[in-house]
């Protein structure tokens, strides 16, 4: 992955180049309960495209590409876990020529 939210406040990610096609994540393994694990994942962005979501019960990841030059994207991944919980965890992800 080229980016991983580890749980602290909204980050911002790397930049993203508008032509690239790169790999965001979430590790939640310091949130989830002993025994716990993510049963389901799902991103929310507007404006880039998603694709190669990945769900290893404890790292939860997603492929991006697009965008547009000098605009910010908030990604936002949203888990159920094993125990019945939700929660959203969020990152800002600029778009800049690299």
């Amino acid at each position: 992955m080229s980016f991983i939210h580890d749980g602290s406040t909204i980050p911002l990610a790397p930049v993203k180049d508008p032509d690239s096609t790169i790999d965001y994540g979430c590790d939640w393994s310091s949130w989830l309960a002993e025994s716990e694990n993510i049963s389901a994942s799902s991103w929310l962005v507007s404006g880039l495209d998603t694709s190669g979501e990945v769900n290893n019960g404890v790292i939860t990841g997603v492929t991006l590409s697009g965008g547009t030059v000098g605009e910010s994207y908030q990604l936002t991944n949203r888990v159920t876990t094993s125990f019945g919980r939700t929660e959203d965890r969020s990152m800002i992800i600029r778009c800049l020529n690299k």
